[in-house]
């Protein structure tokens, strides 16, 4: 069964998957074209349409070959604003029955985005993992400093018209399996500061989901999955805390799990160790 409240946004297209990668570079316009609808009828409730450097003009025509064959709203997908741009103004908001897009993503060093809403209304995933001083982005490292970025972006977001609960805030999550400078640690306060506050009430948050497990092996000794379980387990914290989106597979079956599941075993663990310890009782769980 899916897990109640939690929309995935469909990773498939996005050029930094090799596989896809193959289709764009191929011209392969039908292949992409299936795997907007193999998402859609595997349960996305949205698409990510992502195509890398190619031109602006190039994913306004992926946003209206997508649109043709899927009603689902998109997640239009780059940091660069011009290209965001096209891509919001080829949108087709009523073929989505009415849904405003997602737009990926808007970061501290990226405000003038925000201007895009005027455009076409959306839904900003807001980039938390990095701020500003005196002019220099800098990267987050501690839950405060995420939240207080988070806390800055919807104030921002509001002045553009954007209420709190049309924000998605992106906290950052990093491969579990070669974490040794606390990034989990982070994250998970920086959910809680985030879901605590009364200010951000009813804001969503969204993760890559798929980063997590990157740097882990598919399988486990015992031939059991190892990266779907790590990623419900990381869910199964996050959701009851308002992580309600993420950008995931819909070939892995997302599940809440029993506190007595090996991957929540080992997540509960990661919680109380530091520095390589992280990595070694991750390296434990799949060799188990």
């Amino acid at each position: 069964m899916p897990i109640p409240n939690l929309t995935i946004i469909g990773e498939s297209i996005n050029d930094s998957v090799p596989s896809t990668h193959k289709f764009f570079e191929a011209g392969d316009i039908t292949g992409l074209k299936e795997l907007a609808i193999a998402q859609d009828v595997g349960g996305a409730g949205y698409i990510d349409v992502n195509v890398g450097p190619r031109s602006g003009e190039f994913l306004a025509e992926m946003v209206r070959n997508v649109q043709s064959v899927t009603i689902k709203p998109l997640s239009i997908d780059t940091p660069d604003p011009a290209m965001a741009e096209i891509g919001l103004k080829a949108y087709d908001r009523d073929r989505a029955g009415g849904v405003m897009p997602i737009l990926n993503s808007i970061s501290p060093l990226r405000m003038e985005m925000f201007d895009l809403y005027k455009i076409m209304p959306f839904m900003p995933i807001l980039l938390a993992s990095e701020r500003v001083e005196n002019g220099v982005g800098k990267p987050n490292h501690a839950a405060e400093e995420v939240y207080q970025t988070a806390l800055l972006m919807v104030r921002e977001a509001a002045k553009h018209g954007i209420p709190v609960d049309q924000c998605i805030i992106d906290p950052a999550i990093s491969p579990i399996g070669a974490d040794t400078e606390g990034r989990f640690h982070c994250l998970m306060g920086a959910i809680r500061l985030i879901h605590g506050d009364p200010e951000l009430k009813g804001v969503h948050m969204s993760v890559g989901l798929s980063n997590f497990s990157v740097m882990i092996p598919p399988k486990r000794a015992d031939g059991s999955p190892s990266k779907g379980p790590l990623e419900s387990a990381f869910l199964t914290m996050a959701v009851p805390m308002g992580m309600d989106f993420v950008i995931g597979s819909v070939k892995r079956k997302y599940e809440i799990l029993t506190p007595d599941h090996p991957a929540m075993q080992c997540l509960n663990d990661c919680m109380t160790l530091e520095g390589f310890d992280v990595i070694m009782r991750v390296q434990e769980y799949y060799a188990d």
